[in-house]
């Protein structure tokens, strides 16, 4: 007689995972990717060590899924900004601003993202991360330069050109390495999103103006 799985089996399976996952998704957050042992993380998740690779058949495997869950968490609250009726420049205002107050509330898994080195074999998922990313402001470019808002040109280059310069100063060797207050979180993720606005926007466009929400 063939084994079948009952639904108990089934949920409690799941629900290790899901346990395992979030284990390693606050580890990682906690201390970057060599804080995500796999023996720590069994530990932080209550199962063994044994179950962890039953699920995650290595660390590289492990690591692949915290990033792609990462990404899809943030890559889907742009594009909910980008999907909105607003104009071009409010939009990608507010994506940028947006982008930076989360990395910045989230510092040490922003640079386990960005700028740590990490498993081998998982390069592929962080630049696809990043792909999805730079498609989202893609969109807001696009729109932008139809209107006349933000300067003509390749709107990829200007795409890729906004991701350096956004992502440099949050996780590059020249990000700030101390504690920062709440003042100076303000401070930085506003000169963040506007010297990545300067980047695009024409000179008679409305880009430094902040408009109303539509």
């Amino acid at each position: 007689m063939a084994y079948r799985r009952t639904a108990n089996v089934i949920s409690r399976m799941r629900d290790n995972r899901s346990k395992i996952l979030a284990a390693a998704l606050d580890m990682v957050a906690e201390g970057g990717w060599q804080n995500a042992q796999m023996a720590r993380v069994a530990r932080r998740a209550g199962v063994s060590v044994g179950s962890v690779y039953r699920y995650f058949p290595s660390k590289a495997a492990l690591f692949s899924e915290v990033l792609a869950t990462v990404s899809t968490r943030e890559t889907g609250v742009l594009a909910q900004i980008a999907e909105t009726n607003a104009k071009p420049a409010f939009r990608l205002r507010r994506a940028l601003s947006t982008f930076v107050s989360r990395a910045l509330q989230g510092r040490r898994m922003a640079y386990a993202m960005i700028a740590e080195p990490c498993e081998p074999g998982i390069d592929a998922t962080k630049v696809e991360w990043r792909r999805k990313l730079s498609e989202t402001f893609l969109k807001i470019v696009e729109d932008g330069q139809r209107t006349g808002d933000f300067y003509s040109g390749d709107p990829l280059t200007a795409t890729a050109c906004l991701a350096g310069a956004l992502m440099e100063p949050l996780a590059g060797p020249l990000a700030p390495t101390e504690e920062l207050d709440e003042v100076r979180v303000r401070a930085l993720s506003h000169e963040i999103t506007e010297t990545c606005m300067r980047l695009v926007c024409t000179p008679d466009a409305a880009c430094e103006v902040e408009e109303k929400e539509q």
